[in-house]
């Protein structure tokens, strides 16, 4: 569906990335996973761009996305907007998605790729669902890590819900994984691997090294559900 609307709120997730929210129209349907195009107007001119929702379905009083903020155009845009500015929307969009229908899950990110993932985690949590979710996020440092105290909450209400943080430039005080995704931490961290399917998302150089980690692996790429982001 098709809407106009205004920003409710903007809040910062690290040093150059915000979540930006809106109302949520009673009659949105979406899935976990899914995406929307989001119209902004620069003086006369509208831009848009479509980006992964990172609230999930369960929340009924808003929708969300967010990004890491750039020097395109559209981005410069975005962050100079503010609560009450106009926007349209056009959603619901994507097979990206999640609603139980495997019991075991992994998911593998980096940096910004963590929104459908957010909303992945959170519906799963939020309605109980009986699957497995080990969660992959890469960053460089501990501060890129967007969402970690909101994916941290999630994990103590589920049990079935792990996680797995790797910097690539961690600080002296970083007690989890350093580096990058590797075969051997999936290994390490997933033992059963081979009887999970994967998902990754994230910029096309990202996407294509988790696809040679999946071949790595020794699973087929069936075994792996891709998304890719544009970089602007």
């Amino acid at each position: 569906m098709k809407f106009e609307t205004k920003f409710q709120k903007i809040i910062p997730r690290t040093h150059d990335s915000a979540s930006f929210r809106f109302p949520r129209p009673a009659e949105l349907d979406y899935k976990a996973g899914q995406f929307l195009y989001v119209t902004l107007k620069k003086g006369d001119k509208e831009l848009s761009k479509h980006f992964s929702f990172s609230s999930s379905p369960t929340e009924a009083d808003h929708i969300e996305f967010t990004k890491k903020f750039t020097d395109h155009e559209y981005s410069l845009a975005l962050k100079a907007a503010k609560a009450g500015d106009w926007a349209r929307i056009d959603a619901p969009y994507g097979q990206f998605t999640f609603e139980g229908e495997y019991p075991k899950i992994a998911l593998l990110c980096g940096g910004i790729g963590i929104t459908p993932f957010m909303s992945i985690c959170k519906n799963a949590t939020d309605k109980d669902l009986d699957c497995r979710i080990t969660l992959f996020y890469g960053c460089r440092t501990e501060g890129d890590l967007a969402f970690k105290e909101e994916l941290e909450d999630l994990a103590a209400k589920n049990k079935n819900l792990k996680l797995v943080f790797i910097l690539t430039q961690p600080s002296s005080n970083w007690k989890g994984a350093t580096g990058i995704i590797t075969p051997e931490l999936v290994k390490k961290e997933l033992p059963d691997f081979n009887e999970t399917m994967f998902y990754t998302c994230g910029p096309p150089p990202m996407v294509e090294a988790m696809e040679k980690l999946v071949a790595n692996l020794g699973l087929q790429k069936e075994n792996l559900k891709r998304e890719y982001f544009t970089g602007y």
